[in-house]
């Protein structure tokens, strides 16, 4: 089976780890999260895929020039211009001549989803196109779906007001769509499918939607960057431990760290150095982070090669840009954003 995976977004809520690295090429626990979405796709049955490019995408090409990951054989879709959802999935699709049912997945989610199920329940109710939905306590930050008893969609609110939600059920960002679905994407420009081409398909009562309690999570934000990485740490997210964790954390081979420091719930990824009587709780390192001794680090994301300086302490929720360099003895907590413009 086949599928458009969307990795155009430029990541903002997650800057300045995302102005030289896409999103979706993040570490999660040592492995980049598109590897993570692909893999997870694989075990049911998609052996290929399309990327749908737009902020950064040598990053993509260049990480895998043999157009395989994690299994998945890819190509690259890279917009000429920022088509939004819906275009973008139009652009693949004709790039990579997609032209039978097919699945499309937002690349900043990790779920456990029963893709398989998902696809049998759109081919059993005769869909046109189908949405994975997911309970959460607060929608207003999603696109709100309500459906008949039979699962057919009756209303789809994008980002409603707090309190005025229909339902909790949310658009878990996996859709099976068949190629007709294309045909109703106007070419040529900015088209969201979430906006217009949902509601056009429940107006014309072939968009279904089936509910799942599926482990969900949307990376977008550092607490939800850091969440996905203990998660998957911590095998809550339906994934095998990752080799190597121990004791709670998880430390690259090629790390290095001092006897006397404390990890409580910390990645560690390749190349990093944790000096002396360092305190890691609840921290990603990403690859050659320096933390020089006595630090204390707390709820934070210390990006590739930053390095922060001995006794300093770092508390909910700092986030330090690639190469940043944090003088010793500084005291940081709050959304303290260090790096980019």
């Amino acid at each position: 089976m086949k599928s458009i995976i969307l990795v155009g977004g430029e990541g903002t809520r997650l800057r300045p780890l995302t102005y030289e690295t896409p999103k979706q090429m993040l570490p999660l626990v040592g492995v980049p999260m598109i590897e993570c979405v692909l893999k997870s796709l694989a075990v049911h049955g998609v052996t290929s895929a399309v990327l749908s490019l737009g902020y950064l995408p040598d990053r993509f090409i260049s990480a895998y020039p043999d157009n395989v990951i994690a299994g998945v054989r890819v190509t690259y879709a890279i917009e000429p211009e920022p088509l939004d959802t819906a275009g973008a999935i139009r652009f693949a699709a004709q790039h990579a001549g997609i032209n039978e049912t097919f699945l499309v997945v937002n690349g900043d989610v990790l779920t456990d989803l029963d893709v398989t199920a998902l696809l049998g329940f759109h081919r059993d109710h005769g869909a046109e196109a189908t949405i994975a939905l997911h309970r959460v306590e607060d929608p207003s930050l999603f696109g709100v779906v309500s459906t008949a008893p039979d699962g057919r969609v009756i209303a789809f609110v994008e980002k409603p007001p707090p309190g005025e939600a229909p339902t909790n059920l949310i658009n878990a960002g996996t859709y099976v769509f068949e190629p007709s679905v294309i045909g109703r994407i106007a070419p040529g420009g900015r088209v969201s499918v979430e906006r217009e081409t949902f509601p056009a398909l429940a107006e014309a009562g072939k968009l279904f939607a089936m509910t799942d309690d599926a482990y969900w999570l949307d990376t977008g934000t550092p607490e939800a960057y850091l969440r996905a990485n203990f998660d998957i740490l911590n095998d809550r997210d339906g994934r095998a431990r990752p080799e190597g964790a121990a004791a709670g954390s998880w430390c690259h081979p090629t790390a290095t760290i001092d006897a006397s420091a404390t990890l409580v719930n910390a990645v560690v990824d390749a190349g990093c150095c944790v000096g002396a009587n360092v305190v890691l709780e609840n921290v990603v390192l990403m690859p050659g982070a320096v933390i020089e001794e006595g630090s204390r680090i707390s709820w934070s994301i210390i990006g590739p090669e930053a390095v922060i300086g001995s006794f300093s302490t770092l508390g909910a929720i700092c986030v330090v840009g690639a190469k940043q360099h944090v003088t010793r003895q500084s005291s940081l907590s709050g959304d303290v954003r260090l790096g980019g413009d």
